[in-house]
C-alpha cells in the first residue's frame, strides 16, 4: 500500500514524537551510523578518479532517493506508521521555525563552539553521538543562517529556475555544467563563495556545522532536506512528462565521463538497480 510523507510543518504532536523515537531506536540499533558510512563512502567528487554514483554526477538524485528509501525502511520496522517528513526550505526559513523545534530535531548550535544543546538529538541527551565522519567532535554542530558570514535559504524562484529546465543533465554530467535540472538543483554554480552554491547546496551551506561534507547525515536534518529535494524531481518528471533521466547511455571510450557516471539502465551502486527502476515511486509513497 502507497504511504505518505508529509510536510513536517503539518506533522502532530504524535507523529512528531513517533518520528523521532524511530531515529532514536535506529540510531540505538547501529542501522543509522551505517547510513553515513555509506554516504560518506559514495561521497566522490568530480576532481577525483573513479565512478561518482551519489554528487556531481547524473545519479544524485535517484542515489538519495534510494538512499532515503533505505532509511525509511529502518524506520518503519521500528514504528509501520512513520515516514519521513519534508522541509520545505521556501517557507520556513527561520532558525527558529520547524523543524528547529525543541519536540523535533532541536534548535541552533550556541556561539562558543556550535554544539546543538537542546532536542532530542542533543549530545547532553545521552542518545546521539557522532561516530562516522568525525574525530575531536562527538556532538552535532549547526550554524544556522551562517552568523560570521550570514546567507540565505534559497526561494521559490530559485528552485523555479531549475524546474523549467526540461532537460535532465547534460554533457560533461558533473559539476561545472550550467545547464540541466539536475545539477540546477544540486546547486554547484560557478564564482566563489555563497554566490556559487544554490539550491540543494546551499541549504547544506546555510545549516552549516555537520551538515557540510560527506557525513552530513548525521545530522537528521539532512532526510528532511532530501526528501524536499525528492519532491522536486517529481515535479519536475510532472511539468515535463516527455523528458527523463540523462545520459540514456554510457559515455564511450576516450571520453573523459567513461566509468564514471551511471546511464539510465545501469546499475547504481552499491545497490542493484538502475536509475530507470528508481525513477517511479508511485506505487511506494507520495508527497501531501
Amino acid at each position: 500500500m502507497t504511504y505518505t510523507r508529509k510536510d513536517v510543518s503539518k506533522l502532530t504532536g504524535t507523529e512528531r514524537r513517533r518520528f523521532v523515537g524511530a531515529l532514536l531506536e535506529v540510531k540505538r540499533r547501529g542501522e543509522y551510523d551505517e547510513f553515513v558510512r555509506m554516504h560518506v563512502a559514495y561521497y566522490t567528487p568530480d576532481g577525483e578518479r573513479g565512478l561518482r554514483s551519489a554528487h556531481m554526477t547524473p545519479s544524485f538524485l535517484p542515489w538519495h532517493r534510494k538512499l532515503l528509501l533505505e532509511l525509511e525502511q529502518a524506520l518503519r520496522r521500528v514504528d509501520p506508521s512513520v515516514t519521513v517528513p519534508y522541509w520545505d526550505w521556501t517557507r520556513d526559513r527561520t532558525a527558529t521555525s520547524v523543524p528547529w523545534t525543541d519536540d523535533l530535531l532541536g534548535g541552533n548550535g550556541r556561539p562558543s563552539d556550535r554544539q546543538v544543546m537542546t532536542g532530542p538529538f542533543a549530545h547532553r541527551e545521552g542518545r546521539w553521538t557522532l561516530r562516522v565522519g568525525v574525530t575531536d567532535r562527538r556532538y552535532l554542530t549547526r550554524d544556522l543562517g551562517r552568523a560570521r558570514n550570514p546567507i540565505e535559504l534559497p526561494t521559490m524562484n530559485d528552485l523555479e529556475w531549475a524546474l523549467e529546465d526540461g532537460v535532465y543533465d547534460t554533457h560533461p554530467y558533473d559539476s561545472t555544467v550550467t545547464k540541466g535540472f539536475r545539477n540546477k538543483l544540486e546547486g554547484w554554480g560557478t564564482g566563489q563563495g555563497s554566490a556559487s552554491w544554490r539550491n540543494h547546496n546551499r541549504v547544506h551551506r546555510w545549516i552549516g556545522g555537520t551538515m557540510l561534507g560527506g557525513a552530513s547525515p548525521n545530522d537528521p536534518v539532512f532526510w528532511l532536506h532530501h526528501a524536499f529535494v525528492d519532491l522536486q524531481w517529481i515535479r519536475w518528471q510532472q511539468r515535463h512528462r516527455a523528458h527523463s533521466y540523462l545520459p540514456d547511455k554510457p559515455p564511450g571510450v576516450g571520453n573523459a565521463q567513461h566509468g564514471r557516471i551511471v546511464a539510465r539502465h545501469e546499475k547504481l551502486p552499491p545497490w542493484d538497480v538502475t536509475p530507470d527502476e528508481l525513477e517511479d515511486m508511485s506505487a511506494i509513497y507520495r508527497y501531501v
